[in-house]
């Protein structure tokens, strides 16, 4: 099951908690495949050639660094970008950090036991962002998403689920 999501989103949170306690129930008959879907990019206002992926390191923005720090937690493996995903979700919606500054996304690696230094190396490296760009542009074309968090099953059907946090 593909997941796209946004660590901005509320309703990510809520969904993510599910989709734990549906992999604690059910271990390996379930995967899921987290995919990013930046709603800055959905509510811009800059018109169909901006891409948020592409800005300039110094562009201010509510969570491209927390996008950029899953690119960069992918790199140590599917366990080290489960245990980021999960820390940069508690730092916005519990915490209430700002996962837009990467000093907030690096304390979240640190905070999911990822490799620090290997970490920051590949948070710089902006050839990762345009994992971001690919997996956006699949998710509006292929499925019409629109809204986080968004679950595509194995048949290709995606449904979009609002969920409230306990």
């Amino acid at each position: 099951v593909e997941v796209y999501y946004d660590y901005l989103c509320p309703y990510v949170y809520a969904g993510s908690l599910w989709v734990r306690d549906v992999k604690t129930a059910l271990g390996d008959e379930v995967k899921f495949i987290w995919r990013s879907f930046p709603l800055e990019q959905v509510n811009s206002a800059e018109g169909d050639n901006w891409k948020l992926w592409e800005q300039e390191d110094n562009y201010v923005s509510r969570g491209l660094y927390a996008f950029r720090g899953a690119e960069a937690a992918k790199l140590q493996g599917p366990d080290h970008f489960i245990n980021y995903h999960y820390s940069i979700l508690e730092a916005r919606h519990v915490e209430d950090k700002n996962i837009g500054r990467k000093n907030v996304v690096i304390e979240a690696a640190r905070t999911a036991g990822l490799d620090v230094e290997a970490f920051e190396v590949a948070l710089a490296d902006r050839a990762l962002m345009a994992n971001i760009g690919k997996d956006y542009e699949h998710a509006k074309k292929t499925y019409g998403v629109f809204g986080t968090p968004t679950f595509v099953f194995p048949g290709g059907q995606a449904a979009y689920m609002k969920m409230h946090p306990k």
